[in-house]
């Protein structure tokens, strides 16, 4: 039997001391707590029940204990004691509970979702937490990559998808793990992103779905502080967090970010129905927003709402962070319903969250790029008033409007030219400060690049819910046929269209973001929601053909050439889109709108063009940018650029010469914009001895 001692509350979980394992978790209402230890994860008892004596094992909120004789690799868990109270959770210690702060979890081949309903015991069916080193990660050799907001771009990706698929040129015992996407990196790095953004790598319980189904995407999180289990290569749970490391490590070696989807506003334990797994157990009326009667509030649509408000919630929320940041080395993170953190007591929104100023006043954490949703399910939506200087929001707006405009909606060349002068109408009539907004066409949530000019309206029944589910508005635009087509008039508009879209996210300032297999077609067959499908649905698309090939070389040569022009299409100082005669801060360039005329655009309900120039008072027009979503060719008026332009960008040519490495003059006063598509032109010196 191991010997005992009193323990110390702090570090939180379990850590390794020279006389064996300090733990401790934070209880407050607890009147008693016990420790189990497991000979392994699939032990259907404890070898040995640990008692914790409130005078020698509390301090406070927290019960601690230091178990001398184990060490890494050791299986444990909690039991949970006190009052119960009719019409709340309570307690229940027929649960055995996995602890919040565990940094790798064990027992998944016995685990039972629904054991942890109901009072009967889990006890043979539990999940453990294992005893893990706490290494800092290794900045020194592998150091943050630190790319600039004004040069970032990022590809959300999912880990576990995006290396399968027929085709997929990594190992075959690789496929779907992080080591496995380790072998993929050449592909991003050659793509020209600089940050992949991880769809949740947080532990999730799987079995959190429907009908049999599978939770595939994540955000259904069952630990905060261990990776998923389901990425790993083998089955050793203290080789997972190695194996994460792997991969950050390889990532920072190709100059690649890792910003990871962290769900911190809900967990897997749902609405009163569901399971006792975790948090719940321990003192759920310190996780979970409720109110008087004890009902769980929601703002995440999935049951419940973590109160990220209460200082002890906001501790775990924060080592977590640093678990991630510190000792896996991740570079950011991205706050799924983030603004629901942003909550008080009751739901009311705060103006000044807790959570996010510690956040912020962290010099541990002051590296990190972060990133959030500025939406909840409750309704709050908070763009440009975000409570948190640092974080940086997804613009939904951004998405929605530029789908309107080439859709060929009415009222559309006005709010897309918001978005192209950085959503002033967003943020107090100034332009977003670079490093604000995250400017997106697609996501995870919603129809793929090549769906979304394919499909009029969702196709979700391989999901199991008869359609229902995924969202009804998508601003897509079949052309003509539902679905893939024979019609080459149809397939070449579609692809016209995918580099219409592309070109104008990567023009546009702010941060872009792109989604997993955009570049090449990637399809869903019209499903906008595959949270539940991992299959070829939801997987990475590794046969592209030469229409596929084509899309990802032209999206290849724009980011090459957004880099190049990063200082003039993202500035630090932001557009000036006053009247011409205002005179420029220095460096600063000017936005000047027009029509098929110059300095005349059409803002009609009716109009589908706009175009746009960038000028400075030194050296006069740069860039200028003609789109013309109208069903007919448009002849545009050029301003006149004495060193002369270059025909960069002309989405209506063929591939290759739509974008070619090396852009050709152009000398005409005019140019002709055909039906639905896209020119740029630029200053000559620009680009001089530039090859994209």
């Amino acid at each position: 039997m191991a010997t005992i001692r009193s323990g110390q509350p702090w570090p939180l979980g379990a850590a390794t001391t020279p006389f064996g394992v300090n733990f401790s978790v934070v209880a407050p209402l607890a009147t008693r707590v016990e420790l189990l230890l497991f000979a392994d994860g699939q032990a259907p008892e404890p070898f040995q029940v640990i008692a914790l004596d409130p005078q020698l094992h509390r301090s406070a909120d927290h019960w601690h204990v230091e178990v001398g004789g184990v060490g890494l690799g050791c299986c444990y868990a909690y039991r949970v004691f006190g009052p119960l109270q009719p019409g709340r959770h309570g307690f229940n210690p027929s649960k055995v509970l996995l602890d919040p702060c565990a940094r790798a979890i064990t027992g998944w081949e016995v685990y039972r979702r629904e054991d942890g309903v109901g009072a009967a015991p889990n006890t043979a069916s539990c999940l453990k937490g294992v005893v893990t080193e706490r290494d800092r990660f290794n900045f020194q050799e592998f150091p943050r990559p630190r790319h600039s907001w004004q040069r970032s771009v990022i590809y959300e990706l999912h880990v576990g998808g995006f290396s399968r698929g027929a085709g997929s040129p990594i190992s075959p015992e690789r496929q779907g793990t992080y080591l496995g996407l380790i072998e993929a990196l050449p592909y991003l790095r050659d793509l020209g992103v600089t940050s992949v953004e991880l769809l949740p790598v947080m532990a999730f319980d799987p079995h959190d779905a429907p009908h049999g189904r599978q939770n595939y995407w994540g955000y259904s999180p069952l630990s905060w502080m261990a990776p998923h289990h389901g990425y790993q290569l083998g089955s050793d749970p203290l080789e997972i967090r190695h194996q994460v490391r792997a991969l950050v490590q390889a990532c920072h070696q190709h100059g690649l970010e890792v910003l990871v989807d962290v769900v911190y506003n809900h967990t897997t334990e749902g609405s009163k129905a569901g399971p006792t797994l975790s948090w719940r157990g321990f003192d759920d009326r310190l996780y979970y927003h409720q109110n008087a009667r004890g009902d769980y509030l929601d703002v995440s649509g999935c049951g419940n709402s973590i109160a990220a408000n209460r200082p002890l919630v906001r501790r775990l929320i924060l080592e977590s962070m640093r678990c991630w940041a510190l000792e896996l080395g991740v570079d950011g993170f991205r706050f799924d319903l983030g603004i629901a953190l942003s909550r008080g007591e009751e739901l009311e929104p705060l103006d000044q969250p807790p959570l996010f100023e510690e956040i912020e006043a962290d010099p541990e954490l002051s590296d990190l790029k972060l990133v959030s949703e500025p939406w909840d399910c409750g309704g709050l939506y908070r763009l440009d008033d975000f409570p948190a200087r640092r974080v940086a929001s997804w613009n939904g707006r951004f998405r929605d409007d530029l789908r309107r405009f080439w859709k060929g909606d009415e009222a559309s060349s006005w709010t897309l030219a918001q978005r192209l002068a950085g959503s002033p109408d967003l943020f107090g009539n100034q332009p977003a400060p670079v490093g604000r907004t995250i400017n997106f066409l697609t996501a995870h949530d919603g129809f793929t690049l090549a769906d979304l000019v394919s499909f009029n309206r969702k196709h979700n029944l391989a999901n199991g819910e008869d359609n229902r589910d995924g969202d009804n508005h998508n601003n897509s635009w079949n052309h003509g046929v539902e679905g893939p087509c024979s019609d080459a008039t149809i397939n070449a508009l579609r692809d016209r269209q995918l580099r219409n879209l592309l070109a104008t996210l990567l023009l546009a300032p702010g941060v872009p973001m792109l989604l997993m297999g955009d570049e090449v077609r990637r399809s869903q067959g019209g499903n906008n929601n595959a949270w539940c499908q991992n299959s070829p649905i939801g997987w990475m698309h590794w046969q592209p053909d030469g229409g596929d090939l084509a899309l990802r070389l032209f999206l290849q040569r724009l980011l090459r050439l957004r880099q190049h022009l990063a200082a003039l299409i993202n500035p630090p100082l932001p557009h000036s889109i006053a009247s011409p005669l205002w005179r420029l801060e220095p460096g600063q360039l000017r936005l000047e709108w027009h029509g098929v005329q110059l300095d005349r655009p059409d803002w009609a309900s009716w109009s589908h063009t706009l175009a746009w120039s960038l000028s400075d008072d030194r050296s006069g027009p740069l860039l200028w940018c003609g789109l013309n979503a109208y069903h007919q060719a448009m002849h545009f008026e050029l301003p006149a650029c004495t060193p002369g332009w270059l025909a960069v960008i002309n989405t209506a040519l063929p591939a290759g010469d739509d974008l070619p490495s090396q852009p050709g003059p152009w000398s005409e006063p005019a140019t002709e914009v055909e039906n639905r598509s896209l020119v740029l032109l630029a200053a000559a010196p620009l680009l001089e001895g530039a090859s994209l």
